[in-house]
C-alpha cells in the first residue's frame, strides 16, 4: 500500500514552505491557508474510499502542522478541518471538507472584525497606542476606533530582526495614523507618553500567558512598571487548547542567518547565535484579552477555551 504522505500535493508542500519562510504570516492567514490546503488537498486527491482520503489529509495535515510550531491557528485550523471530514464515501469526505472550509474562513472573516469592534472601545479621541511587532487584530481594533471618528498615535517598535514593525507602521499610515517608529530598546523611554500598549498573540494558554513575538514579555514588564495598561488582541483561533492538559508551548527557534550573515560573524569570532522567535508573558504582566467573543481577564480565558475545546483535546493528523 502506497505511503498517503507520498500522495501530499505539492501545491500543500508549496503552502508549507511558504508558512515555512514566513511568506504566509499572521495566525488567520497562516489559519486560512491552511484550511484550503487541505481543501485543495481534498479536491485533488484520487482516493476511492473515505478511509484512504482521510489518511491523505492526516498526512497532509502533518506536512503543514510541522512548519511553525508556536502559531496555534495552524492546529487550530487543521483540527477543525479534520474533525468535519466525515462521510461514508470519498466524495462524502470531500463535500464535507469543502464546507468546513468555508464555514471556517467564513468564522476567520468575521472574527477580526468583531474583535475590532471590541477592541476599539478600549480607545479614546486623542490616544497613543504602542504596538510591538506585525498583528492584523491589533490593527482591526486601531482601524474601528478611526472608523468611529477617533484620532489616534502610534509609537512602533521597528521589532528585529525581521522588523515587522515597518508593515505594522505603513499599514497604520494608511489609516491616518500619526506614527512614529522607534527601535526596539527604546520602548521604556517612551512608554510614558502612551496610554495603551496593543499586541497580538500567537498562541494563549490556559493560564491567560500570551505568547507572542520575542520582546513582547520585556516590554510587558516595563509597561507594567510605567503603569500603562498592555492590552493583548487575539482571535480565538489563537487559544492553546493542549495547554488545557498541561502541555508546554514549544518556542520556535528560527535561522541564525535573520540576525547575522556568515561574513560578519566570521569577523567577530563565529559566536553561537540564538533566534528564538517568541516569548512568554505571564498573565500578570497583562491587564485584558480582547477577542470577538468580547474582553477577558487573563486568568478567565480558561473559562472560555474550555467552552470552545471542552477538557480533552484532540491531533486528528497523528495515526
Amino acid at each position: 500500500m502506497d505511503d498517503p504522505e507520498s500522495r501530499v500535493t505539492e501545491e500543500v508542500r508549496q503552502t508549507a514552505d511558504a508558512i515555512g519562510r514566513m511568506e504566509i504570516r499572521g495566525a488567520a492567514t497562516i489559519a486560512d491557508a491552511a484550511a484550503r490546503a487541505l481543501r485543495d488537498q481534498a479536491e485533488a486527491s484520487a482516493a476511492e474510499t473515505p478511509d484512504a482520503l482521510r489518511a491523505e489529509l492526516r498526512a497532509a495535515a502533518r506536512v503543514l502542522h510541522d512548519t511553525r510550531p508556536t502559531a496555534v491557528s495552524l492546529p487550530n485550523a487543521l483540527r477543525y478541518v479534520l474533525l468535519n471530514a466525515d462521510g461514508t464515501t470519498a466524495e462524502d469526505v470531500r463535500a464535507a471538507v469543502a464546507t468546513s472550509v468555508a464555514e471556517f474562513r467564513d468564522r476567520l472573516e468575521n472574527a477580526q472584525s468583531d474583535l475590532g469592534r471590541v477592541g476599539a472601545n478600549r480607545l479614546r479621541d486623542g490616544d497613543t497606542v504602542m504596538t510591538h511587532c506585525h498583528s492584523t487584530d491589533v490593527l482591526a481594533c486601531v482601524e474601528a476606533a478611526v472608523e468611529q471618528g477617533k484620532e489616534l498615535s502610534a509609537i512602533v517598535k521597528e521589532t528585529r530582526p525581521r522588523m515587522q514593525g515597518h508593515i505594522t507602521a505603513r499599514e497604520l499610515d494608511e489609516m491616518g495614523v500619526d506614527v512614529t517608529l522607534i527601535v526596539d530598546s527604546a520602548a521604556r523611554r517612551y512608554l510614558n507618553d502612551v496610554n495603551h500598549v496593543l499586541v497580538g498573540a500567537d498562541s494563549i494558554a490556559a493560564d491567560g500567558s500570551v505568547i507572542n513575538k520575542i520582546g513582547t514579555s520585556g516590554l510587558a514588564v516595563n509597561a507594567r512598571d510605567r503603569g500603562t495598561p498592555i492590552v493583548c488582541a487575539a482571535q480565538t483561533i489563537k487559544l492553546h487548547p493542549d495547554t488545557l492538559t498541561g502541555h508546554t508551548v514549544d518556542i520556535e527557534m528560527r535561522d541564525e542567518s535573520e540576525v547575522i550573515d556568515d561574513e560578519t560573524a566570521a569577523d567577530i569570532g563565529d559566536p553561537t547565535v540564538l533566534n528564538p522567535a517568541f516569548d512568554v508573558t505571564p498573565p500578570r504582566y497583562v491587564d485584558a484579552i480582547v477577542t470577538e467573543r468580547g474582553q477577558y481577564p487573563p486568568e478567565s480565558i480558561v473559562t472560555l477555551m474550555r467552552e470552545l475545546f471542552g477538557e480533552a483535546t484532540v491531533e486528528p493528523w497523528v495515526e
